[in-house]
């Protein structure tokens, strides 16, 4: 994807989700993670996220409650993204790394949107090649429409005459905990370090 297209993927997501993004003040007594929010989101967390049903790199079908054995990061991309999937992805990877320094574990994922190409295997090497714990999962294009309008995410594959074509998609990452569900979603501007803190404020506050 272009840095248009990445541009494009933000605002399209912006627009298509309105109103589900929004910071707010107040009102958090309730909620165990509140000092580990940067933001909120209206009508609650459970607008986000749900079940799945994909494909691992070994070709079983597998749930979500397969994969986010423990707190998670998911990431919506492609294999043949030419530039922002693998600089969000190996952001990820690092987050990962500090965290686990840190003595705190969290299982990275990647989830094709592009399974016309991203075959099991595709979606094996590319999480392998960029983490050793990385989860790549892809599936029937049903599939992996499902899940995505579970996470709110946005992917359009744009027209090209041959095989090469890219795939508008939005750029968020999620975090997701086995119990609670999805708690948070990050940016593309956030770092590494950055990430790892608020990761860890959520993990400390379980």
């Amino acid at each position: 994807m272009t840095r248009l297209y990445a541009v494009l993927a933000s605002v399209s997501v912006v627009a298509l989700l309105g109103g589900v993004w929004v910071v707010t003040q107040g009102g958090q007594d309730a909620d165990q993670f509140a000092q580990c929010r940067s933001s909120q989101i209206a009508g609650g967390t459970a607008q986000i996220g749900g079940p799945f049903e994909l494909v691992n790199a070994k070709g079983e079908t597998v749930t979500d409650k397969d994969v986010i054995t423990e707190p998670s990061l998911i990431y919506f991309g492609y294999t043949f993204c030419p530039d922002v999937c693998p600089m969000d992805t190996a952001r990820n990877a690092d987050a990962i790394d500090v965290l686990a320094e840190r003595g705190q574990s969290v299982t990275p994922v990647f989830i094709s949107v592009d399974p016309a190409r991203d075959t099991p295997e595709a979606v094996g090497d590319f999480a392998e090649n960029l983490h050793e714990r990385m989860i790549g999962l892809t599936g029937s294009i049903e599939q992996v429409k499902a899940a995505s309008r579970a996470y709110k995410t946005y992917f359009k594959v744009q027209p090209a005459e041959d095989e090469y074509y890219l795939v508008d998609h939005s750029t968020f990452s999620y975090l997701v905990l086995p119990e609670q569900g999805f708690v948070e979603f990050f940016r593309r501007d956030v770092e590494p370090e950055e990430m790892a803190d608020q990761i860890g404020c959520f993990l400390e506050n379980m």
